[in-house]
């Protein structure tokens, strides 16, 4: 590989699992449906992408029909059990825990969307789940038996439209996906009410304001990694800024930065082949060597051990 995959596309993924393509329409969506593997699409090599952290540029799904599995996003662990479903927007730094033998013995669809794709879809996307991502801070979603059968029969239909003999796929797909949309919109605000009425919703400011920190972490860690840079950027003090992350999150302001350097440096390391010299300098460390510790303290490993276990 010739370039740093930071962020994987859909066109990326087919390069890298190029029988995918066979279970997707162009560069805007893709159904990858365990139960219904082609032989030559193995489970391993869906773990061998996932299993590494990688910042995926679209919408990515996942809905756990049996089985469990354990998916990280942005150094947050969350764990899908039958009828549940997870969602993860663009810019987020997504990894799969599990071990290969869950993944293989569960039943679990994989949906992933474009950009472009999911600004076409006639529905308001970030006005209907943002409240709810950013109030419960969990990506990660269970359904009664009767709203997961619903979903199911979604993906069902999803299948039979993507027949390469169809007329319209992509016309099709969107359409089915702004129905879908509004259905799970319904089940996700009576989750929010329930939550309201069990007063399970944090501190809004200090939610908000933790996000906001996330936010420019997760845009400008690479290069900048002090308190100050931050804090000014929200218009509050160092210290006042260093408290409030640690009560919302139990982790200190430094710890995520550094987490956030650290899954970059992994993600590098193992989607790309460029020099760890070229890395040292793309994360702005002073030197080689100061890299090799920062990386080997947090890790372990060496940055070379770590790229080629």
């Amino acid at each position: 590989m010739d370039e740093a995959l930071q962020t994987i596309s859909i066109s990326r993924l087919y390069s890298l699992l190029p029988n995918l393509e066979s279970q997707a329409i162009g560069d805007d969506f893709f159904l990858y449906d365990t139960a219904l593997r082609d032989k030559e699409i193995l489970t391993r090599d869906i773990m061998d992408i996932i299993r590494y952290p990688l910042r995926f540029d679209g919408y990515v799904a996942l809905f756990c029909v049996s089985g469990s599995i354990n998916v990280d996003i942005n150094l947050k662990s969350f764990e899908l059990k039958p009828n549940s479903f997870l969602i993860n927007i663009p810019g987020n730094i997504l990894r799969v825990e599990s071990r290969k033998e869950d993944i293989e013995d569960g039943h679990f669809i994989l949906v992933g969307l474009s950009r472009s794709f999911m600004e076409s879809v006639h529905f308001d996307f970030n006005r209907m789940f943002s409240e709810a991502m950013s109030l419960f801070d969990n990506p990660c979603f269970s359904l009664d038996e009767g709203q997961f059968s619903v979903a199911k029969d979604f993906f069902v239909l999803a299948r039979r439209i993507m027949a390469p003999d169809m007329r319209n796929r992509k016309e099709a797909i969107g359409a089915l996906l702004s129905s879908l949309f509004y259905v799970m919109g319904g089940y996700w605000s009576d989750i929010l009410s329930e939550a309201r009425q069990k007063g399970g919703i944090p501190s809004v400011r200090a939610k908000v304001l933790f996000d906001q920190f996330i936010s420019l972490v997760t845009e400008y860690h690479t290069s900048e990694r002090g308190m100050a840079f931050y804090a000014d950027k929200l218009c509050l003090t160092p210290k006042y800024l260093s408290k409030l992350v640690k009560q919302v999150s139990g982790r200190s302001a430094p710890e995520w930065i550094d987490s956030f350097v650290v899954l970059e440096a992994k993600n590098m390391l193992k989607y790309s082949d460029i020099p760890i010299k070229e890395i040292v300098y793309r994360l702005h460390f002073p030197s080689q060597s100061v890299f090799y510790k920062f990386f080997k303290t947090h890790t372990g490993m060496t940055p070379s051990d770590y790229r080629n276990e």
